[in-house]
């Protein structure tokens, strides 16, 4: 069996400490040893600030995405479905609509005399 120790820390440091101890780990030597080895492995101090969380990095991101979805949207709307539409329009078979012609109304009742007729043969009757 190992030997302890003993370590003064201030009464309200030791309190954070066991209480952090028991949430994570079986015993107080383990969480030192945790501790210790993940500076000692990731080669940093306890001093250095080590970026932005993952929370704010995560918000970060998301404001970008919406910004994102917000020019493509626009995209769309002002270039991509006129586009399409101009392109179909072009490319469609349907002959253009026939619209009667205008006339104006002295010219149409001049002709309603009839340019046309039959012969009328009294002998030849049907």
């Amino acid at each position: 069996m190992d030997s302890f120790i003993t370590i003064r820390f201030k009464r309200k440091t030791a309190k954070r400490f066991q209480e952090f101890s028991k949430r994570h780990f079986k015993t107080h030597t383990e969480a030192m040893e945790a501790i210790l080895d993940f500076f000692f492995y990731n080669e940093i101090s306890p001093k250095e600030n080590l970026g932005p969380t993952g929370r704010t990095i995560e918000a970060k991101l998301l404001k970008r995405i919406n910004a994102v979805i917000a020019i493509m949207r626009d995209v769309e709307k002002t270039q991509t479905k006129p586009t399409v539409a101009m392109l179909q329009s072009l490319f469609e078979m349907d002959e253009p609509k026939k619209k009667p012609l205008i006339v104006e109304k002295k010219f149409a009742e001049e002709n309603k005399e009839v340019k046309f007729q039959e012969k009328r043969n009294n002998q030849n009757q049907l």
